[in-house]
């Protein structure tokens, strides 16, 4: 049985709750393997929404093991409000497992990122100010807290005070805040300490050894590939590895264990906050992508920004990640137009560039060439076949997957748990 990843391959929001919700019922552990609570998955299942921000989606099936692996960075009281939410909602949660390795999201860095975002001005990157970059940063650093240092009170003490060293000066010094105390982060983090014990494992070990039984392992990538932090749009980008490749160093698994590279992909194209967007709308189109689309964010609740499918841009993400099948989101918000305008290529100062141009000045400038295909006025929300689907959302979906890299094996076409379209196998 495979070991499979899935991954957004714009820049997020692309519906990987919904696709990871799809494969659930085949699989024994779903595992995130990267970010925080910095972005969401809604999940609808019969009359019901969920959403998830820090807590794998396949935490919501019956039977699959949830992990929280070692790529990581955790805010433990949203990792408490989420499962107490869900408990109450009749969720069983009892199965999570979360690495020992995971670094912890303290005050101190939630501080420092909205502090510092606001201190650069016009130069914000857009961050969500939930302490993501801060910690990833400390992690890099050496001087982060991980989840196993809460069960030793004088390892804890130590690391916190060397973390805070530097950071009172910081945020005293220049942001012109009060200075934070050792015991008050301590205090904190030990109060969460027995509640946690019984979650906290060696993650890796135990998805080795489902592997070697033979049980199906399910990566949950957040974010999305233009968003990673080597291969995205950098700067405005996230702090972690959003892309394939993240899943075995942020969860501890061999690479040469993967053998399925799912992506998401939306039938258009979104994006929260900062950077460039090549095919952004500004226009009343944009405006029905985001209407009907119900474009905002899962976390914040911001407007996203709206544009066209990039077609170079999914090419891109098929190369980067190894993409084996593609799952369509969303073609039901195209319903209604009647002319639907794909990129497929950009023009950078009268040059053509048919792949991402690697300098981040070109991309900058980069605007669409777009070819249009016929839209559909016939409400697609109850196909379940591809023959179901009107002729020309059908030619939209083939026309698609010849410029996008790799076959699209799934549909969606509408909020639904059910409403999809399989035409292959993801699991096979």
């Amino acid at each position: 049985m495979p070991a499979a990843v899935i991954i957004g391959a714009q820049w997020g929001d692309e519906g990987k709750g919904k696709a990871t919700d799809l494969l659930a019922g085949r699989i024994d552990y779903v595992v995130k393997f990267n970010g925080g609570n910095n972005a969401g998955h809604t999940v609808v299942v019969g009359d019901e929404k969920y959403a998830l921000h820090l807590l794998p989606s396949g935490i919501l099936t019956p039977g699959v093991t949830p992990v929280i692996a070692n790529g990581v960075v955790i805010d433990i009281e949203v990792l408490f409000q989420e499962l107490d939410a869900l408990a109450a909602r009749g969720v069983d949660v009892s199965k999570l497992r979360i690495s020992a390795n995971a670094h912890v999201i303290t005050h101190y860095h939630r501080t420092l990122d909205k502090v510092t975002e606001r201190f650069l001005g016009k130069r914000q990157i857009g961050t969500t100010g939930r302490g993501i970059g801060p910690t990833y940063a400390d992690k890099i650093n050496r001087v982060g807290i991980r989840m196993q240092d809460l069960f030793d009170e004088n390892i804890l003490r130590q690391k916190v005070e060397g973390a805070l060293d530097q950071k009172n000066h910081l945020l005293v010094k220049v942001y012109n805040r009060r200075a934070i105390t050792v015991d008050e982060i301590v205090d904190e983090l030990l109060s969460y300490a027995e509640r946690l014990r019984p979650m906290v494992v060696d993650t890796a070990l135990e998805l080795h050894e489902a592997l070697e039984r033979g049980e199906t392992v399910l990566f949950e990538g957040g974010q999305a590939t233009m968003l990673d932090v080597d291969h995205g749009t950098y700067p405005f980008v996230t702090s972690s590895n959003a892309t394939s490749g993240g899943a075995a160093t942020g969860s501890g698994i061999a690479p040469n264990r993967i053998d399925r590279v799912i992506g998401i992909v939306k039938a258009y194209t979104t994006r929260v906050g900062s950077g460039p967007f090549p095919t952004e709308l500004f226009d009343e189109s944009g405006e029905f992508l985001r209407a009907n689309g119900h474009e905002y964010g899962t976390t914040t609740g911001r407007p996203r920004r709206c544009g066209w499918y990039d077609a170079p841009i999914a090419r891109y993400s098929a190369r980067i990640n190894g993409v084996t099948d593609y799952v369509m989101t969303k073609l039901d918000v195209l319903t209604g137009l009647e002319r639907i305008p794909v990129c497929v290529a950009y023009d950078v100062d009268g040059v053509r560039f048919d792949e991402l141009p690697v300098s981040q000045s070109d991309f900058h400038h980069a605007t669409p060439i777009y070819e249009e295909l016929p839209g559909w006025s016939e409400d697609i929300s109850g196909a379940r076949t591809f023959d179901d689907l009107p002729k020309t959302a059908q030619e939209y979906v083939l026309a698609i997957e010849a410029m996008s890299g790799a076959r699209i094996s799934a549909i969606g076409v509408g909020p639904g748990r059910d409403e999809i379209v399989v035409r292959h196998a993801l699991l096979d």
